[in-house]
């Protein structure tokens, strides 16, 4: 299988998150990693205590425009802390890409 680029966008919210991953599915032909969550030291001071990681994978292209729409339905909601897209992970970087603190206490 070729090498997959990653978007990635951080969003406030699992809520938002939801939305910003639907709405970057839609837009173009990506698949969704699973969310990564970060509480910050300064978590009471955000606009949601909980900052969601959303990452896609696909083409440079599709996860470009994919990245754009899930960053406008997130500032329509709890809005986006930042976004980046890698066009060619190294080997190291795609295994940070499997972790999720989701699932963890």
């Amino acid at each position: 299988m070729a090498q997959q680029a990653v978007g990635i966008i951080e969003v406030f919210g699992l809520v938002c998150a939801f939305v910003a991953g639907d709405a970057g599915c839609k837009a173009a032909n990506v698949t969704l990693e699973p969310f990564d969550r970060n509480k910050p030291a300064n978590a009471d001071a955000l606009p949601v205590p909980l900052i969601i990681c959303v990452k896609f994978r696909g083409s440079v292209e599709d996860v470009t425009a994919a990245v754009e729409a899930a960053e406008e339905a997130a500032k329509k909601l709890t809005g986006v802390v930042s976004k980046h897209i890698i066009a060619g992970p190294a080997e190291d970087t795609e295994m940070m890409f499997k972790l999720n603190g989701l699932d963890k206490n």
